[in-house]
């Protein structure tokens, strides 16, 4: 959105520099993308007076100047054909910079003769495209600047042009007059009041109008028009072609010219119809489809079936709210005119504009929504300026359908406006603010101005007034603290449990991915999911059709995008929701980690090896034990499909499962495109038992200065006894006593039998005693031994190997 700093004060009676409103528009969120100010490239140019001039003893076309100016008599050889005694110039010294001829003077030589600087012409000065001699100033004093002559005598030559960037929710400020208006509620200056006088029409509209049934409740509501005939169309005044020009549009008739002006004016597209071109009456209608329609930009476009027309007994004569035809444009020689105001539905406009890809300047207002309510004074103010620029007769105003009723109100609470703003703005300031943006007031109901369709609730209010206030001058100010002790907890204990686990798998060397909830079928299906009851209705793509029954599919494709790129080993998490069916309450939050390729990078030491199943198993322990499970659990076989049937488990607490564990199924491997091994684990994260205590508090810690005794033990028993019976066995000897029990050891195959007996295997244990009150003596120790072999002994019917 452009306009000019003099284009603004036709609005906004205001004394403020550039500079003010500048960063006033920016604060308000019209944020300045460019300023264009003629004066700052003309600041160092002064005026001069030749007092003497003589022609050049070695050129026919050039003359030797004496110039008076504020730094004394200065020589200037110069080749205007106009450059004589007596005459007030512009001078540029040396060092100054020359805009027209891109060029920084300096002290030279013209034909063996010093010249100490030029006198300019308005190409020079990019004033205008006059070369033919230097400027003439009719007055001015010697060392005045030429600026501050400029700003009397022709301000439009140092006027500055403004860009600002126009938010989708801002229509209002797509108009100069909404942006005077944000100015002067901010305190800028005083908004000029508009008048629209309606003007009496003399004669019956030759030209009717009417509007497709349909289309009046969504598409056109309102279509108003009147006939100006005997119009005269020249070329516009000047003050209007140098406004467009300003603004980057080229000045084509005074009747375009004049509709250009209003869209940018007053946010009003409008259009002129040549009425001896308009065949009948004016239909809006939809397009029946294959039309062929030749638009002003000089193009022709195939219309769509349903897109909004403007057509006659001739056809279509105009893309509503978009772009008019060619065929029945303003021309030079048009007499008679049919100037039309209508109010266009934003999303049939903007689904007409995109289709056919047209961008104009009406489509870009309408299709954001411009103020209905204004349809027919827009009609009435374009009326008056067509007559009094090009003449001409009118006719009554004829119309169909009405002015869609687009009030609303809502509730103006200056405590809860404080309080979100964090700014003390008392409650007689906030109603002056939106008073001063056309809201008005009925008690605490604020009604919202009809050209504001971004205002759609009380939150708006709050924003408006803190707009106009300035959130720059917001104090920073501390949160108050509360004198009641430790602050309770914010996260709810899954809330903590999920943070922990991630943060936990994180510091085992695990890269954490975020995957779609939603998975392909044929994988989904894999991992026992797939039903209809997870099948998305309106799925992202044919690779996302139905919610996940667990995060390892996602991880595993994640593996094959990495392996397919040269990484083969990997370590990958997710924590996230699964789920069981559509419904709420089917889902469950999982952690799950996958482990691919080697354990370790290549090394001299030979430490490289497969990841196994005790990789998983490791980790998913690591992970219960910090998200609070129990330090005891069963392990079972009773595992999914997609997990080796024999190099897997499931850790649980009687039926209720915690994690399962171990090595992937080749066939998924190979259905998912993965390079084996992999192991994985999932953690269902809300099945492992929260505490019973609901303090925010720390249990105390537990320490021992006495040391710690380790034992170790083997034991001979059948090769099906898995160990972790044994160690379980042992860990309940003495619980108080014992601290941790581990697998050190194991001895099978050929040679354990040979040894041991056929069906035999050893297994070896050491075992931590932690004393707490005592250092423990020879008899403590072997009475504890003692307990350790018997429990081992009765669980896995084996014997203390000798």
């Amino acid at each position: 959105m452009k306009f000019t700093l003099s284009w603004l004060k036709q609005h906004l009676d205001t004394e403020a520099s550039l500079d003010e409103i500048l960063y006033a528009l920016t604060d308000l969120g019209l944020e300045v993308e460019e300023v264009i100010d003629p004066a700052s490239k003309l600041a160092r140019f002064t005026i001069a007076k030749v007092v003497h001039a003589e022609q050049h003893p070695d050129a026919d076309r050039l003359r030797v100047c004496r110039v008076i100016s504020d730094e004394g008599e200065k020589q200037i050889v110069c080749g205007a054909p106009n450059a004589r005694e007596g005459i007030t110039v512009v001078l540029c010294k040396p060092g100054d910079y020359v805009p027209g001829i891109d060029t920084t003077l300096s002290v030279g030589k013209i034909r063996g003769v010093e010249s100490h600087g030029m006198m300019a012409s308005e190409r020079e000065l990019e004033l205008s495209e006059e070369h033919n001699g230097i400027i003439e100033l009719p007055s001015g004093e010697v060392g005045q600047k030429f600026t501050d002559w400029l700003a009397i005598n022709r301000p439009e030559a140092v006027d500055p042009v403004i860009e600002i960037a126009i938010t989708p929710n801002r229509p209002d400020a797509l108009g100069v007059r909404g942006v005077a208006r944000d100015l002067a509620a901010r305190g800028l200056g005083t908004l000029k009041p508009l008048q629209v006088t309606p003007v009496a029409g003399t004669f019956d509209s030759p030209i009717s109008v009417t509007i497709d049934p349909e289309l009046k409740e969504k598409g056109c509501p309102i279509f108003a028009g009147r006939v100006i005939r005997g119009v005269k169309n020249g070329e516009s005044p000047a003050w209007l072609k140098k406004r467009l020009e300003a603004i980057g549009l080229r000045p084509i008739s005074a009747l375009v010219d004049i509709t250009n002006y209003f869209t940018f004016d007053l946010n009003r597209p409008l259009h002129v119809f040549d009425a001896a071109k308009v065949a009948g009456g004016l239909r809006i209608e939809p397009a029946k489809g294959g039309e062929s329609f030749a638009a002003l930009d000089e193009k022709t476009y195939i219309l769509r079936d349903g897109m909004m027309v403007i057509a006659d007994d001739n056809g279509v004569e105009s893309l509503a709210g978009v772009m008019g035809g060619a065929a029945s444009g303003a021309q030079s020689d048009t007499v008679d005119v049919f100037l039309e105001s209508a109010y266009w539905d934003p999303i049939t406009v903007a689904a007409t504009g995109r289709a056919l890809k047209i961008n104009s300047d009406a489509r870009y207002r309408f299709e954001r929504g411009i103020d209905p309510a204004f349809t027919l004074d827009g009609l009435e103010l374009a009326t008056q300026m067509v007559l009094d620029l090009c003449g001409g007769e009118v006719s009554h105003v004829v119309m169909d359908g009405a002015v869609p009723d687009v009030r609303r109100a809502y509730t103006l609470d200056p405590a809860r406006v404080i309080s979100l703003v964090g700014m003390d703005i008392p409650a007689d300031q906030q109603r002056k603010t939106l008073e001063s943006l056309g809201f008005v007031f009925d008690g605490d109901q604020a009604y919202v101005p009809s050209w504001r369709p971004d205002v759609l609730g009380e939150a708006d209010l709050v924003e408006e007034v803190a707009r106009i206030a300035s959130l720059t001058k917001l104090v920073g100010q501390p949160l108050p603290r509360a004198n009641t002790g430790v602050p309770g907890a914010i996260l709810t204990p899954l809330q903590q449990r999920e943070k922990m686990a991630r943060r936990t798998i994180a510091a085992l060397g695990y890269n954490e991915c975020v995957t779609y909830s939603f998975i392909d079928g044929p994988s989904a299906t894999l991992f026992g999911g797939g039903e209809d009851t997870t099948r998305l209705q309106n799925p992202i793509s044919s690779e996302m059709t139905h919610l996940r029954p667990d995060l390892l599919p996602g991880l595993l494709q994640a593996a094959s995008r990495n392996q397919a790129r040269g990484f083969g080993d990997l370590a990958l998490f997710e924590v996230g929701p699964a789920f069981s069916g559509g419904e709420p309450g089917e889902q469950h939050l999982q952690a799950a980690g996958l482990l691919v390729g080697q354990s370790s990078p290549r090394d001299p030491f030979g430490s490289r090896r497969p990841v196994d199943i005790y990789d998983a198993k490791a980790d998913a322990e690591a992970v219960l034990q910090a998200i609070g499970a129990p330090a005891r659990f069963q392990i079972n076989r009773k595992v999914s499909g997609w997990f080796h049937p024999g190099r897997s488990g499931v850790m649980a607490l009687g039926p209720n499962k915690l994690c399962a564990f171990g090595e992937i199924h080749p066939k998924v491997l190979r259905e998912l495109g993965v390079k084996g091994p992999a192991v994985g684990f999932t953690i269902w994260v809300e099945n492992v038992p929260f505490p019973k205590a609901k303090g925010t508090t720390r249990p105390a810690l537990t320490t021992s200065d006495l040391q710690a005794v380790d034992r170790d033990f083997a034991f001979v028993v059948d090769r099906h006894v898995e160990a972790l019976t044994a160690v379980n066995a042992a860990m309940g000897a003495d619980k108080q006593l014992i601290e941790c029990v581990q697998l050190f050891d194991q001895f099978t195959g050929a040679k354990a039998e040979e040894q041991m007996g056929e069906g035999k295997k050893s297994i070896a244990l050491t075992v931590r005693l932690q004393p707490t009150d005592k250092t423990l003596t020879d008899k403590d120790i072997e009475a504890v031994s003692a307990k350790i072999i018997d429990k081992v002994t009765k669980a896995t019917k084996g014997a203390l190997r000798s």
